[in-house]
């Protein structure tokens, strides 16, 4: 049996590392393709499954992170569309029943793959899986987004929110994102927001009134969670449209029920979870690569790379919360 070099954990907590280890290479089965991994990026909830235990983390020993990007290896029995030698990306793994992306090879469902924009090297490339798909799930598929509403993408220089601002512009939105800094209020700026919200400086009810004649917002994306859930609920107009990704607290839902909002709560990992909707989120990848390549989306990534044995590194950087953009690491 033939091993590849790994980072794995062997615990999940708060002291709980990462470390080299020779593990067998994955065997793709029917409909997987097996991935040589190029990169990879850090999304929250690669940090999450390292420190607790959800009830989604992959086994332990575990392979942790979702993106990848890379060059099909081999290709499992019936698949169609790829080939070895084929550049792609995906989130394809990282979650429990399925090996990560730390690891020289990993195996994942043809159907949650599509081939990488040409235009963006393999590092950039994994920048985009998890946070586009959560991002075009809520927007398009959920909220039904149309040129000419008004949105608001809360933290829209983070991970889903950057790519949530872009995809907003590219459907002819006029968007407005909250920002904490002149320097991320540049960013915000460089990726096409019409309206800056330095959210320090200014309460709901003055961006509400100052940006919307005070009716509110069609549909506002939080990426935020927690209080800004209920900010979220005070800035979208009647019959208007929230959209939540971390809603793990208890929230007065009356004013949403007064304003007659429509409340979808994203979460891109299901079909990796259930097996259901695997094809949807390797059409919205190739549709994002369109966008790519048509100079409608970048991604934006931490100006510091990490190699794959300073993955230690990479997490300590996300947790000081150092860093702005997609955190990359290449093996």
């Amino acid at each position: 049996m033939k091993t590849m070099k790994a980072f794995i954990t062997r615990s999940c907590g708060p002291e709980a590392r990462f470390e080299a280890a020779d593990i067998p290479v994955p065997v793709p089965v029917s409909g997987q393709i097996l991935i040589e991994v190029k990169a990879t990026s850090l999304n929250p909830v690669d940090n999450v499954f390292l420190r607790q235990d959800i009830g989604m983390n992959p086994e332990l020993p575990a392979v942790l992170h979702g993106d990848v990007a890379g060059v099909v290896s081999a290709v499992g029995q019936g698949v169609e569309g790829f080939k070895r030698g084929d550049e792609v990306y995906a989130c394809a793994g990282g979650f429990r029943g399925h090996g990560g992306a730390l690891a020289e090879f990993m195996a994942a469902d043809a159907r949650l793959v599509a081939h990488k924009p040409r235009t963006l090297d393999f590092a950039s490339a994994a920048a985009l899986p998890l946070v586009s798909i959560t991002a075009w799930e809520g927007l398009i598929d959920r909220a039904n987004l149309r040129s000419g509403q008004h949105v608001l993408i809360h933290g829209g220089t983070g991970g889903v929110g950057h790519v949530a601002l872009q995809l907003a512009k590219s459907k002819g939105a006029r968007v407005a994102t909250t920002i904490s800094s002149e320097d991320k209020a540049k960013m915000g700026r460089d990726l096409g927001a019409d309206e800056l919200i330095f959210y320090r400086e200014q309460t709901v009810e003055q961006y509400v009134e100052n940006l919307t004649d005070g009716q509110g917002f069609d549909i506002v994306y939080d990426t935020v969670g927690g209080q800004n859930l209920d900010h979220s609920f005070a800035a979208t107009r009647s019959k208007g449209q929230v959209i939540n990704i971390l809603a793990f607290r208890s929230h007065d839902l009356a004013p949403a029920f007064a304003r007659g909002l429509i409340i979808h709560f994203e979460n891109m990992s299901i079909p990796l979870l259930t097996g259901v909707g695997r094809e949807r989120q390797g059409e919205i990848l190739r549709e994002v690569a369109k966008l790519v390549d048509e100079g409608k989306l970048k991604p934006l990534i931490h100006g510091q790379r990490f190699t794959f044995d300073e993955a230690n590194e990479a997490h300590g950087l996300f947790e000081a919360k150092r860093y702005t953009g997609k955190i990359v690491l290449t093996p």
